[in-house]
Formats: C-alpha cells, sequence, structure tokens
C-alpha cells in the first residue's frame, strides 16, 4: 500500500474511523450530541479528503477502486447529501423517544457504501458497497420507535432488496461464465462477444433489474411509496437522494462505456423502463394526499427522465446527466428536510399529509417558502436549478434523435407541474383545516431551518447564474473501467 494509496482512500478511511468512534463512545456513554458531532465531522473530513485527493486522479487503488475526478465529484455529492440529512436529523431525533447514537452510525456506515459504489471498478467492489448501503438503511427504514408502519415498511425494504441483491448476484455470475472476470474493463473489452451470447444478455438483464429496484424504476417501484412513507422523513430523504445518486454513478460508469449500438436489445428495455417510469411515477402521483408519497413516485419519473438521458451515451449525456442529479439532489434534501422540521415539531407524528400544509405560508412563511422553491425546482420553473437539468435533458435527447423518449419527457414534465403547484395552492390557502401545534421550545430546530435556508438559496443562485455548476461538470467523463 502506497502512500497514493492511502490518499486516495482516505475519504472512506475518515468515514469508517468517525463510525468506530461513534461505536466506543456508544459503548462507554450515550451522548447523542457526542455522536451527532462525530458523524457531522467525519463527514466534513471526508469532503475535506476528496478535495487533497483531486490531485492525485487518476489512480487505481488495487484493481477493486479507481479515483478519478468522476469518482470524486460523485463521492462528494453523496457524501454532502449525507451530512445535509445529519444536519436536518439532530432536532429530529431530540424530540423523539428513539436512541440516536445508532441513527448517526448507520448513516456513516451507508455513506461510506454509497462512495465505494462510485470508485468501484469491479463487479466485487461494486456488490460490497451496494451491500453495506443496503443492510444499513434497513436499520434506518425502521428507526421510528413505537411505528408499526415504520416496521412494514422496512420489512418490505429488506425483503424486495434481498431479491434484488439476488438478481445482481445471479447477473454477474452469468456474465462471469462467459467472461472469466468481473472487472468492469475485461466486462466492456468483451461487449462485443456478448452481444450474440444468450447467456450474457440474460445475466446484463438481470443485472438491470436489481439496478432497476435500487433506482425505483418501473416496474420495480411499487416498494417506494410504502417505504419512503413508513420511513423516518430524514431517512427517505436519504433513499431519495444518497441510494439513487451512488447506484446511478455507478451505472453510469459501466454502462457507458458499452455502445448501445451493441445491444439493441438492452436499448430497446431502457427505453421502456425510462416511458413507463415517467408516465407511471407522474400519473400516480396526481392522485397522493400524502406528500411524502407524492415525493416517492416524482422520484420514480425523475429517475425515468434520467433514463432517456442516458440512452444518448455521449459525452453530453454524461453531463447532462450529471447536471440532473445535482438539481434532484439539492430540491429533493430541500422538500424532504421541510417535511423533517415539521415533523421534529410535532410530537411522534409525521407530518406529511397534503392537510397538514394547508395555510402553510400564513402559519409558517419561512417554510412554505422554502417548499415552494424546492417544488418548482423539481418541476423545472425558469430561474431555479431545475430548470437548467430539464433543459439539459431536452436538448441532449433531441440532439441524439430519442424523439418518442424526449416527446415522453415533455409530456410528462407538464404532468409533473400539475401535481408540485397543486401543494404550493394547497400551502397558500387562507384557512387551515388542521392546524399543526405551535413547536417545542427544545424543538425549534434552527439548524434545520438554516440548512434548508441554504439549500434555497443554492437552487436560486444556481437557476440564475449557473456558471460554476456547468464548469465544474463540463468534461466529467466516466474514464474507460
Amino acid at each position: 500500500m502506497t502512500a497514493a494509496d492511502l490518499l486516495g482512500l482516505s475519504p472512506y478511511i475518515a468515514l469508517y474511523a468517525a463510525a468506530t468512534l461513534v461505536m466506543v463512545g456508544v459503548a462507554i456513554r450515550r451522548r447523542a450530541t457526542v455522536s451527532w458531532a462525530l458523524a457531522a465531522v467525519g463527514l466534513v473530513l471526508a469532503i475535506g479528503f476528496l478535495l487533497a485527493a483531486e490531485p492525485l486522479a487518476p489512480h487505481r487503488v488495487t484493481p477493486l477502486l479507481v479515483v478519478d475526478r468522476y469518482a470524486l465529484f460523485y463521492a462528494a455529492l453523496v457524501f454532502g447529501a449525507a451530512l445535509v440529512v445529519v444536519l436536518l436529523s439532530r432536532s429530529y431525533l431530540d424530540c423523539r423517544p428513539c436512541l440516536a447514537d445508532e441513527f448517526y452510525l448507520l448513516v456513516l456506515l451507508a455513506t461510506a457504501g454509497a462512495g465505494i459504489m462510485a470508485a468501484s471498478r469491479h463487479f466485487a467492489a461494486f456488490y460490497l458497497g451496494l451491500e453495506v448501503l443496503s443492510t444499513s438503511l434497513y436499520a434506518l427504514v425502521g428507526y421510528r420507535c413505537g411505528s408499526r408502519r415504520s416496521i412494514e415498511a422496512a420489512t418490505k425494504y429488506l425483503v424486495l432488496a434481498a431479491a434484488a441483491a439476488a438478481f445482481l448476484l445471479f447477473g454477474a455470475a452469468l456474465v462471469y461464465a462467459e467472461v472469466g472476470s468481473l472487472s468492469f474493463a475485461h466486462v466492456v473489452a468483451a461487449g462485443p462477444q456478448l452481444a450474440h451470447s444468450n447467456v450474457a444478455l440474460a445475466g446484463l438483464a438481470l443485472i438491470i433489474v436489481g439496478l432497476g429496484f435500487k433506482l425505483s424504476v418501473v416496474p420495480f417501484h411499487m416498494w417506494t411509496s410504502d417505504v419512503y412513507e413508513g420511513a423516518p422523513a430524514p431517512v427517505a430523504a436519504y433513499l431519495a437522494t444518497v441510494a439513487k445518486a451512488a447506484v446511478f454513478a455507478l451505472l453510469l460508469r459501466y454502462l457507458h462505456a458499452v455502445p448501445g449500438a451493441s445491444y439493441p436489445s438492452l436499448e430497446l428495455a431502457l427505453s421502456l423502463l425510462a416511458v413507463a417510469s415517467m408516465f407511471v411515477g407522474n400519473l400516480l402521483a396526481l392522485r397522493q394526499q400524502n406528500l411524502k408519497r407524492l415525493l416517492a413516485y416524482s422520484s420514480v419519473a425523475h429517475l425515468g427522465y434520467l433514463l432517456t438521458v442516458y440512452q444518448a451515451a455521449n459525452t453530453a449525456a454524461v453531463e447532462a446527466i450529471t447536471v440532473y442529479l445535482v438539481t434532484y439532489v439539492v430540491a429533493s434534501l430541500g422538500a424532504f428536510g421541510v417535511v423533517t422540521i415539521l415533523s421534529s415539531q410535532s410530537g411522534d407524528r409525521e407530518v406529511d399529509s397534503l392537510a397538514d400544509y394547508r395555510g402553510l405560508f400564513f402559519r409558517r412563511p419561512a417554510l412554505a417558502g422554502v417548499l415552494a422553491v424546492m417544488l418548482l425546482s423539481l418541476a423545472g420553473v425558469p430561474l431555479t436549478v431545475g430548470f437548467l437539468g430539464k433543459f439539459y435533458a431536452i436538448t441532449v435527447g433531441v440532439a441524439a434523435q430519442l424523439w418518442w423518449q424526449t416527446g415522453a419527457l415533455v409530456i410528462n414534465s407538464v404532468i409533473g407541474l400539475v401535481y408540485y403547484l397543486r401543494v404550493v395552492n394547497i400551502m397558500a390557502e387562507p384557512v387551515p383545516d388542521r392546524v399543526i401545534a405551535e413547536p417545542d421550545p427544545a424543538c425549534r430546530c434552527r439548524l434545520g431551518t438554516a440548512t434548508v435556508a441554504c439549500l434555497a438559496l443554492v437552487v436560486v443562485v444556481l437557476g440564475v447564474y449557473p456558471a460554476p455548476l456547468v464548469e465544474v461538470v463540463r468534461g466529467l467523463l466516466p474514464p474507460a473501467p
């Protein structure tokens, strides 16, 4: 192990060191504030080590991992999103009877797994990172103390995630049977031969099924709404952002190197998944009376948009997908952040029914304004960063002549605007039917409020002046595995 290898691994070492310190601290004396501080410091240090490792890129750390600009960017994205979740969780957990220490431990472990996925160049590293992420999420989804709905959501997620893992393993085994290696580089190099192998195509199909579950694209989306509704609000934010960004980073690195023309059946399958996800996600979101379920189905639609751009398979597509993921992650964190803050101030109850948000502009104008900005960004309204993501997606789709997929994207963007504006309209209704109790002085959530306010500022500033984001993302092409 060289000094360069240690520097490349330093972000993950920082996360695991912070997780170890949290475990030791819990064994000595439980103090939620100390565990929270260790988790936040560990994530900040991990982001700092990512910046320190940038001059090193590209560098291969064993045959399993690679440190390049692509891996560093996506690791920074998931680490930053996890840090936001930790900041939002402080008041949420302090105002509930649950023990908070293990929550921060699980978030650190899950985030380390997500970061490993972004840097993977081998099926073994990918599966290891995925299982570290998934195993932690099983417990996080069921973290609402005494909630039968939370336990039910965790059980559903466990059973379906285990089935998805089995599909992934079997698919990787079939590919290995044809290639004789689990290295992404060897699989990509064998692409022309694999295109004529039924065994290899079956393996790739099974891998797509497993990844489809993690991304919650149709028809593998059945778990999404129930799990988002049953999970604690900050965990739902984590599921919608960190988990999806990590899986898509891996998908983009691996399949971007595989020419779509070599696998026409795979290209057709991705097109059908994309269009089905857009229509099913948006149409089901129209019927929801629960904000977490609405955002869950919205995430299904957004993954459909991303899969549409993904089929362009060129440098512009990578740039567009990265910009779209950043805009989606920031807006989703802000939306779920408002739900987290309001839930922190309502005892043990999750504030997720749309009736709870009636008249919110008159009761909590700052939070209502933040939520409105985030919903408008998810809808792709101009002067928000979400418009930049939609503009990139449509431009790349048209340039690649993906006419029916891009047409579906435009139609579904209009459908999405309907239910996002419906939530904004509910918040602007002058007479609330249900009034959320005044927050306990101990649950003021100043840190959470400041966090979502910063996210709203990012959404607006990048929407008006997107040049910094575009400059960072430009040329961020995943090298050959």
